[in-house]
């Protein structure tokens, strides 16, 4: 039998928000538990028994948490280390302990980083068979040529690996520096800032945008968020865990 857990909790942790945006949800009266409107965010409910609806949809809650963090410098991307890591970002979370990150972002990179305790999920948004997609805005040392984007597009030898196609797009330049959008389909080690280091332009600043179909968006540095169940089902697809 489930114990019962604050509203706004049930409803963050089901990707209607954080904390603070779901308790202004709540109090504007479209929270209804057991088709009676509840204002108090505080307001005990059983995600097992009470039918809980948010303008009228249900509201459904589980024990798998999908959360987006937009990852700022300074953090390791690891679940224990000496240093910081990206777990005091989101301790406030019942059960964090039992959360891990999907994949890695170098300590001095920001951005989307997607923590879960879905380790099927995990496995495919990571292993290369899937080939899902992670954009990064990159801005590196001097302009760079077309010959020099087409080499990093056809694929790099980087000597222990050659990196598959990328797609690149300049988005601004300037005399020393250069803001560049790339896609890759994979995840080696340090691989954004090897490949612009091979071409002769090294990173000095990196932030990813996008996670296959997530999108960062507008989400603070250093805040997290749910997912919301459409976010969880697209990523799904993109794995092959739903047709």
């Amino acid at each position: 039998m489930a114990s019962k857990i604050r509203l706004d909790r049930l409803l963050s942790e089901s990707g209607y928000g954080t904390r603070k945006e779901v308790k202004q949800m709540i109090k504007k009266g479209i929270v209804k538990v057991n088709s009676v409107s509840v204002k108090d965010p505080s307001f005990k409910v059983d995600p097992e028994k009470d039918s809980v609806t948010v303008e009228g949809e249900d509201v459904f809650h589980t024990d798998e948490f999908y959360i987006m963090l937009n990852k700022p410098e300074g953090y390791i991307t690891s679940t224990k280390d000496r240093e910081l890591t990206v777990m005091e970002l989101i301790c406030d979370i019942p059960r964090f302990e039992n959360l891990f990150p999907v994949g890695r972002l170098d300590k001095d990179t920001t951005g989307l980083l997607l923590i879960t305790n879905d380790g099927e999920l995990a496995h495919r948004l990571t292993h290369p068979k899937w080939k899902v997609p992670k954009v990064y805005i990159a801005t590196v040392k001097g302009k760079l040529s077309e010959k020099e984007i087409e080499k990093l597009e056809k694929g790099i030898n980087l000597g222990d690996f050659v990196t598959k196609p990328a797609k690149v797009k300049v988005i601004t330049e300037d005399e020393t520096t250069s803001e560049v959008e790339v896609e890759i389909k994979e995840g080696k080690y340090h691989q954004v800032k090897r490949m612009f280091e091979k071409v002769g332009h090294p990173v000095i600043k990196l932030r990813r945008t996008s996670f296959g179909p997530l999108k960062l968006g507008n989400l603070p540095e250093g805040e997290y968020r749910f997912l919301t169940d459409k976010e969880v089902e697209k990523l799904k697809r993109a794995t092959g865990l739903l047709p």
